[in-house]
């Protein structure tokens, strides 16, 4: 998995963040986490949702893993990170939704892109959606 991520982090890079292959198309981001037990600065490669007010929401879907992805633990430990959106560098504050609100939110979701309700079946968790807030 970590080449491949490296893979999609060197085309993102590359190419002001578009990427080919399965993502071809989706709006990516690379988030920079740092782990909530080893201390060891991450990037991670997603597709994102871009919302009207210049917020973004990310899923924690892991394909529809019985667990949540380890970037969703070192999210919620420490939640100020730095995303990279296209040729931009820029921080965040992330916020995981809940409630009625994440109930709207994973609608548009996966309206927007229906691999997000296969992996939702595919798992008896509920997956997590975060909002990504600039942070001046």
């Amino acid at each position: 998995m970590t080449d491949w991520n490296q893979q999609i982090i060197d085309e993102f890079r590359a190419n002001e963040g578009r990427v080919g292959g399965m993502f071809e198309g989706a709006p990516m981001i690379l988030i920079h986490h740092v782990g909530a037990k080893s201390g060891t600065e991450r990037v991670s490669p997603l597709v994102y949702f871009a919302e009207d007010d210049g917020k973004m929401v990310i899923v924690a879907s892991k394909g529809g893993a019985p667990e949540n992805p380890a970037w969703y633990h070192n999210l919620k430990a420490n939640p100020k990170i730095e995303v990279e959106v296209g040729a931009r560098t820029f921080p965040v504050l992330v916020e995981e939704i809940t409630g009625e609100e994440r109930g709207q939110v994973w609608q548009r979701v996966i309206t927007e892109r229906s691999g997000f309700a296969e992996y939702q079946q595919k798992t008896s968790r509920t997956i997590p959606v975060l909002r990504l807030t600039p942070a001046a």
